[in-house]
């Protein structure tokens, strides 16, 4: 397989989280081919239990992004 060149150091930090979300997107398309690790049912069980229990609460997704962009933007 070739090896892809991108002249990342040219690209901006939210570029470069936007082409990161992008291939994600596209790598997890196809659930016959992307399988999540076993692990993965785990964390989602207790994510589940601290969401039931009060202790987190749900983000709407495009919100989320905004604020992690926020947050690691800032650093």
């Amino acid at each position: 397989m070739e090896r892809v060149g991108l002249p990342l150091s040219e690209y901006t930090y939210e570029q470069k989280l936007d082409l990161l979300e992008t291939l994600w997107d596209d790598l997890t398309r196809d659930d016959k081919i992307f399988r999540s690790p076993d692990w993965h049912e785990e964390i989602l069980g207790d994510r589940e239990q601290a969401l039931s229990s009060g202790k987190v609460k749900i983000s709407d997704w495009e919100e989320a992004k905004k604020r992690i962009k926020k947050n690691v933007l800032c650093r």
